[in-house]
């Protein structure tokens, strides 16, 4: 019987250039991830609670019309005084609502 040679294995075996796995190319340098803008230069603090706590905390919010944020940063300016520090959280303006 006679066999005939696989061409791809005799042409690997000489050392064709013709056919050889692509190289892998390099992924494109990604800039590093920023947060947006109002965020630069902060921390975020966070602290686990029953989840009544969670609901409470976001009624308030709803009912004095201001956002959870300002009712941490209130919260952690009164805890502060109460200590004799200074009241350094900031209260932010809320945006369409008076």
């Amino acid at each position: 019987m006679n066999k005939r040679p696989n061409l791809a294995a005799v042409a690997a075996a000489a050392g064709s250039t013709r056919r050889r796995e692509p190289e892998p190319t390099p992924a494109p340098a990604r800039e590093p991830a920023v947060g947006p803008r109002t965020r630069v230069g902060t921390k975020q603090i966070a602290a686990h609670f029953p989840e009544d706590v969670a609901w409470q905390l976001r009624a308030l919010a709803v009912e004095r019309k201001t956002t959870v944020q300002n009712l941490m940063a209130e919260a952690l300016n009164d805890l502060f005084a109460k200590h004799g520090k200074p009241e350094v959280a900031p209260l932010e303006r809320v945006r369409g609502l008076s």
